[in-house]
């Protein structure tokens, strides 16, 4: 009986001592989510620079790998979507970094086009990870889609790190594929990002998304979501405004997944014109 009960306290204590260890984790990632969330633009920001857009953004965890940021200077709107290595707390802090770097590289004087802030931003990346390409190092970084829009020429200029653009116009959607590479080191030579540029027309439409969406598994088969599906669903929607949208992107997914984990941050923005 003696020994029983050392084991049950032995036992209580144990438990009690994770429970807090555990709480203590959370609350210090909960105050790690309120800097994150800080540095994130806020979703009024998004609509009061674009009227008609959206930004469909969830986390896998408590903090997020995925970020987006947007900047106006003069008549131009810069805005991105990116992907950091991993997602949590590791990604969390990648993203940190991108959002820290494009603002200070989007105080250069005049503003660089879109494929120029990729150059500088993963030269940042890499000095600062201190990475030179040597064997098993860390090869941390982001993928990335960034557009530069001139409320004056009506144009969007737009470079991506391994992510495309999905264009919309008259019910037809277009892909503008990135390079493929990423922002950090990567096995190939780091060659200069390249520029695409669109003339924009009223009603086009553009979404600038990460993998986690089409990345889901779920449905019937267990099966993942697929960008097949992605861009059928975007065209399907096409009739809906953009809040609209984002609440059938939400539903879709909630569906597809069902009781299944979330495998990665979520993250898709829409803007319209």
């Amino acid at each position: 009986m003696e020994n029983f009960d050392k084991t049950a306290i032995y036992d209580q204590v144990l438990i009690e001592t994770l429970t807090c260890q555990r709480d203590q984790l959370i609350e210090s990632l909960e105050y790690a989510k309120n800097i994150q969330k800080a540095i994130f633009p806020s979703y009024q920001k998004v609509n009061f620079l674009f009227p008609e857009s959206f930004v469909f953004f969830l986390p896998k965890d408590i903090v997020s790998g995925d970020f987006y940021w947007i900047r106006k200077i003069d008549e131009n709107v810069i805005f991105t979507v990116g992907d950091c290595t991993g997602h949590g707390v590791p990604g969390a802090f990648m993203s940190i970094l991108g959002i820290i770097f494009l603002n200070e590289i989007t105080n250069h004087e005049p503003l660089l086009p879109p494929n120029q802030i990729l150059n500088a931003l993963r030269e940042r990346i890499m000095k600062t990870l201190n990475q030179t390409g040597k064997k098993n190092e860390q090869k941390d970084g982001m993928d990335l889609t960034l557009c530069i829009f001139n409320e004056k020429t009506r144009t969007l200029e737009f470079a991506g790190a391994n992510n495309p653009l999905y264009h919309v116009r008259n019910d037809t959607i277009y892909s503008l594929k990135g390079d493929k590479m990423p922002i950090g080191i990567s096995g190939c030579y780091e060659e200069s990002f390249s520029v695409q540029k669109i003339e924009i027309k009223k009603g086009d439409r553009v979404y600038l998304f990460t993998d986690g969406f089409a990345d889901q598994f779920g449905g019937e088969k267990d099966e993942k979501f697929k960008i097949r599906r992605f861009r059928k669903l975007l065209m399907d929607i096409q009739d809906k405004d953009l809040n609209q949208q984002k609440q059938v992107l939400k539903d879709t997914h909630n569906k597809w997944k069902k009781d299944k984990e979330q495998v990665d941050d979520i993250l898709v923005m829409g803007v319209g014109f």
